[in-house]
């Protein structure tokens, strides 16, 4: 979960939009779109950040999940709902797709606290982010871009803050952000599939 403050340096300026605006989903894809062109020949990684075991930490892994679910994906998934990318396993989940992955372009997806007036946006910026800092957890920048979802008020007794957070707001942001990522990569194309050798049983099987 990351505190809602960008790194201080000479990129432009995030892109936000209120999740509850009309055509939400297709303002922000079409930005997202320009980015990812941007940054084109490259195998995207979507790595979507947090815990199923807070509400407000829940909107990584239930991005992650509509994705996953997609029948014909343009990109690879890290965190879901059954298998979320958090604080204990980031630092493992970063090594195994630095290792299995050349030169991919990471998309990191994040919870995200903020002021009052700015619950309800989705942030879409150029650059990494960095998970944990709003629970003040030292964790490791993540991504080449980054979107983020402002769930609830920060400053405050922030973990609380997330547990409390209501489901109703994270539900619909993840709706959002998660058909923007689809809609932007739909021209992409599709990741190259791993060659795997049959099993000694499917070998024997076919004989």
């Amino acid at each position: 979960m990351f505190r809602g403050q960008l790194f201080q340096n000479h990129r432009p300026s995030p892109y936000r939009i209120h999740s509850k605006e009309t055509n939400a989903a297709i303002e922000l894809s079409t930005h997202l779109k320009t980015a990812l062109a941007a940054k084109k020949n490259r195998d995207l990684v979507i790595v979507c950040i947090g815990s199923d075991r807070s509400t407000g930490d829940s909107l990584g892994p239930l991005i992650g999940t509509k994705l996953a679910d997609q029948p014909i994906r343009r990109f690879h998934v890290y965190g879901t709902l059954e298998h979320p990318v958090h604080a204990v396993n980031l630092e493992e989940t970063l090594e195994l797709i630095a290792n299995t992955h050349t030169n991919p372009l990471i998309l990191a997806i994040d919870a995200c606290l903020g002021r009052s007036t700015s619950v309800g946006y989705v942030c879409l910026a150029d650059g990494p982010l960095k998970p944990g800092s709003a629970v003040k957890k030292q964790l490791p920048p993540v991504g080449d871009l980054h979107m983020t979802g402002i769930v609830n008020v920060g400053g405050f007794m922030e973990m609380m803050v997330l547990q409390n957070t209501r489901l109703a707001v994270v539900m619909d942001m993840a709706e959002v952000m998660a058909m923007s990522i689809i809609r932007a990569t739909r021209g992409l194309a599709s990741p190259p599939k791993k060659f795997t050798w049959p099993s000694l049983s499917q070998t024997k099987s076919q004989t």
